[in-house]
């Protein structure tokens, strides 16, 4: 195996959808960058690949002091570090780009094993458009950072993408209703296993199934992009200046914002213009 890291994509539920790649590299690396050494290991038990290599956990908190220490054992082994996340594609809402970045400054060979990613395989069953889409990450837990992020997001035309917990769903979806106003969302769960499944539906709906039918596993939430014909006839300035009659420009632009989908910064500064030539 030639020195260098190998970013290897892992299953995110079925064992088999593992690359022959994949498990070539698993086998054959001795170090193994990986988020939780105890999930990694029952891994490689599943597989029936033996457990005689190193384990090197690699997190978030410890990214930037790991990456170097990564890089200077493959340097100075003449080595291959195999980076694997719990499941799926290492660096897409885990740890990594850091040590990536640092191999590719420091010359340090860096090769891709393709294979699993939850964001791509919800897209794909979900049927929302996927000529563009923008991939978020996880939502924020906290209510205003949650709320902020949507706003932020609203306006922008594409599909959108996001990680989320079980628990918090409902939540979500309620806050979606808000920033969301008459888009097309679609939840999906428990990918590649035994009770994959995907509902789409408006928020209220979806908050209505899952509320009947508590979800478990882990999220991807997806939203379609705004509908083109409703921001083309949306007399903006319009409906601006009747929200600031009741609410500060703030709050107006908010609004706005929520109901028809429209980009933050350009509302804002057609908010602003309106307030001053008035």
């Amino acid at each position: 195996m030639k020195k260098g890291l190998y970013v290897t994509a892992t299953p995110i539920g079925n064992l088999r959808d593992i690359s022959e790649r994949a498990k070539e590299a698993l086998k054959a690396a001795e170090y193994i960058a990986c988020e939780d050494t105890r999930v990694t290991r029952k891994l490689f038990s599943l597989l029936g690949i033996g457990q005689d290599k190193t384990f090197i956990a690699y997190e978030d908190h410890s990214e930037e002091e790991r990456a170097q220490k990564i890089i200077d054992l493959i340097n100075r082994e003449e080595t291959a570090v195999v980076l694997v996340s719990d499941a799926g594609s290492p660096l897409i809402s885990d740890p990594g780009y850091k040590l990536v970045r640092k191999c590719r400054e420091q010359k340090v060979p860096v090769y891709v094993l393709p294979g699993c990613c939850a964001v791509i395989s919800a897209l794909q069953l979900s049927g929302l458009p996927t000529n563009r889409f923008m991939f978020a990450g996880f939502i924020p837990n906290r209510e205003k950072a949650r709320a902020d992020l949507f706003a932020e997001l609203a306006g922008v035309n594409t599909t959108l993408v996001f990680y989320e917990t079980a628990p918090r769903l409902t939540k979500t979806l309620a806050a979606a209703a808000e920033f969301f106003r008459g888009r097309e969302l679609a939840v999906a769960r428990e990918m590649t296993k035994m009770f994959e499944e995907c509902v789409n539906g408006g928020a209220k709906e979806l908050i209505a199934h899952f509320t009947q039918n508590p979800p478990k596993g882990e999220i991807v939430l997806m939203v379609a992009p705004p509908a083109a014909e409703n921001k083309e006839n949306i007399d903006l300035n319009g409906v601006l200046k009747e929200l600031m009659k009741t609410m500060p420009l703030k709050s107006a632009v908010n609004e706005a914002v929520k109901t028809y989908g429209l980009n933050k910064n350009e509302v804002y500064r057609r908010a602003v213009e309106i307030k001053n030539e008035g």
